[in-house]
């Protein structure tokens, strides 16, 4: 068996050495995107290309460096957002060579003439919502964007004008290497109703160090900063208690039902950063408080939905977990609702201040399978006094848990 020889382009075959260009030469197979194979027309090799269809490029790969020498030619550095680590993974790190280059993060720092000892890089490439992204925006440091059709400098552009982020600029690096090459800056809203050539990628850049962008979130978010009705809010130190209790991941899907002003579920997309969050609210007025809190905080993974729970939950995605925020006289029927859309092992993590409500969410989750523990939390808070503070009780809360570990016809 033969090692695999794993070549970075750079931006283009003229960063190519000639103990590069040597080894393609050399090759028996050679292995890239078509632009990249196209460079290399005139290698009498074998040429196999690289397609979304990774799993049979592999097995392909793994045939042909049994007698034959391969060669593959990646984009930038192979290990840095390339396709040197899928290889490595699949082959194994003692059957690959891999031969770095300049990668688009540096060559897009270099074309902007700015150093990137301190940025951010993010890749959006074949990935999700960009929360990824929103989150890096809370430092100063430039941020570099790795870009894909989809999630392409305008759709950037334009999330980041609507989540109210201020104080950016936007470069474009469109097509590095070639004779398209551009390198342009925009203002956020210039680029979002820009079209750009492709591949490109992005660097966003701070314009000033003083203007805010965003409201910074963390566990335990003082109920202040949330747009919420006077009192109508799940408080910090009870929504970082019911937050440990629903033991999100970031894969989960979760429901938090009767959303009011969205304080859990904004401050779950902590810990849910790949996953969907579901905010149910019926009441018009709080739809709105939900969505300029979602604004504030730059959380983009909360979906908000109008509905009258319970009846509505037959077209929510199927959750890992569900946060109830008190249920009121028709907690019966938001339990039951729920329990039957919960995933096997699931949990449910149900709030209330009403003495009624803890034996009918206690009784509601064991007829549905569920095994339970109740927790009453009861914060006192320090308030200050012409000469010194005393103690102000908040309202009791009982923090009541089910954990699925079994299905119930």
């Amino acid at each position: 068996m033969k090692k695999v020889t794993i070549i970075g382009m750079g931006m283009s075959p003229k960063d190519l050495t000639n103990a590069h260009l040597d080894l393609i030469q050399g090759a028996d197979v050679l292995v890239g995107g078509k632009r990249h194979l196209e460079a290399f027309k005139n290698v009498p090799a074998k040429k196999m290309a690289i397609t979304k269809k990774l799993t049979a490029l592999v097995t392909a790969i793994k045939k042909e460096m049994r007698s034959q020498k391969v060669v593959v030619l990646a984009s930038g550095d192979p290990l840095y957002y390339g396709i040197g680590a899928r290889l490595i993974k699949a082959l194994g790190n003692k059957n690959v060579r891999i031969y770095p280059n300049i990668s688009s993060v540096a060559a897009a720092f270099a074309r902007i003439g700015e150093a990137w000892q301190d940025a951010q890089v993010v890749s959006l490439h074949g990935r999700g919502s960009g929360q990824n992204l929103l989150e890096r925006l809370s430092d100063t440091g430039p941020v570099a964007v790795f870009t894909d059709l989809q999630n392409s400098p305008a759709w950037i552009a334009g999330k980041l004008v609507k989540a109210q982020i201020s104080g950016y600029e936007m470069w474009v690096c469109e097509q590095m290497g070639t004779v398209h090459e551009k390198v342009k800056r925009y203002t956020l809203r210039g680029a979002a109703r820009g079209k750009f050539g492709s591949p490109n990628m992005v660097v966003l850049k701070r314009t000033s160090s003083t203007e805010p962008v965003a409201a910074k979130l963390s566990l335990g978010t003082p109920d202040h900063m949330f747009e919420h009705e006077r009192g109508l809010i799940t408080k910090a130190e009870v929504r970082t208690v019911s937050l440990s209790k629903l033991r999100l991941e970031e894969n989960h899907v979760l429901w938090d039902v009767g959303a009011g002003s969205g304080s859990v579920a904004i401050e779950a997309s902590l810990f849910v950063t790949r996953g969907k969050i579901i905010a149910i609210e019926k009441n018009t007025s709080r739809i709105e408080q939900i969505r300029q809190n979602t604004a504030r905080f730059n959380v983009s993974n909360v979906k908000v939905v109008q509905a009258d729970y319970p009846a509505e939950a037959v077209r929510l995605p199927t959750p890992d977990r569900i946060f109830i925020g008190g249920g009121g006289r028709n907690l019966k029927a938001v339990v039951k609702a729920g329990a039957a859309r919960l995933k096997k092992n699931g949990r449910m993590v149900i709030n209330t201040v009403l003495l009624a409500n803890i034996n009918t969410a206690v009784s509601s989750l064991k007829r549905a399978g569920f095994n339970t523990e109740v927790v009453q939390v009861q914060v006192s808070k320090s308030k200050d006094m012409p000469w010194s503070a005393r103690m102000a009780a908040q309202n009791p809360v009982w923090i009541i848990t089910g954990q699925r570990e079994k299905t119930v016809p």
